[in-house]
């Protein structure tokens, strides 16, 4: 049996530890009920409480919802498609998501599975600096699938490198014409104080 500020009044007996809590006006609580001999503490029962609510509130918080989406294609797949399809997968993967990647195979098509198997290994390779493969391509009924999961460095880089280049190309396109307008309106201006001077 231990005291709240943490003093050991050593093993007792139930009755003995019930009767010293109450003498000091507190609770005896069973901390660790599997531990031998079971460990009481002499607390507060109301603020054992709170704090164990408030420790698994902050432990809630800490904890990271990964969530798996699911990207689609066909074996026909267009590179068009294929690229705001990726493009999306990227987005999910820099966000701390997994990305399930999944060909869908109809009658005939189930004949040609390499054209699904070659899809995805161009999109391992493309999603190759910033995911890794989790789960290797493989069937499932008439679906080919694979599953990536973001690198840890790879979102901190992705997020970092779009953001600075178009600030970069916004603000030379706008300076230049507000320079021309400003520049076209002082001209008369200056012309005229010259004449005066």
């Amino acid at each position: 049996m231990v005291t709240e500020d943490g003093e050991t009044f050593g093993v007792m007996d139930t009755r003995d530890a019930v009767a010293k809590a109450r003498e000091m006006g507190l609770d005896l609580v069973e901390i660790s009920p599997m531990a031998k001999p079971p460990v009481c503490k002499i607390i507060d029962y109301g603020k054992f409480l709170y704090e164990a609510k408030k420790k698994a509130h902050e432990a809630k918080k800490k904890q990271v919802n990964v969530q798996v989406k699911e990207i689609k294609f066909r074996p026909g797949t267009d590179d068009h498609d294929y690229n705001y399809r990726m493009e999306h997968a990227r987005e999910w993967l820099g966000d701390g998501d997994k990305v399930r990647a999944a060909i869908a195979f109809r009658g005939r098509e189930m004949t040609h599975r390499e054209l699904g198997a070659k899809i995805l290994k161009k999109l391992t390779e493309d999603l190759a600096d910033i995911a890794d493969v989790e789960v290797a391509p493989k069937m499932e009924g008439y679906q080919m699938f694979t599953i990536f999961h973001p690198k840890k460095t790879g979102p901190e880089v992705k997020k970092a490198a779009p953001a600075a280049a178009p600030k970069e190309k916004e603000k030379p396109a706008e300076k230049p014409k507000r320079e021309q307008r400003e520049t076209a309106k002082a001209a008369p201006e200056a012309k005229g104080d010259d004449e005066i001077f």
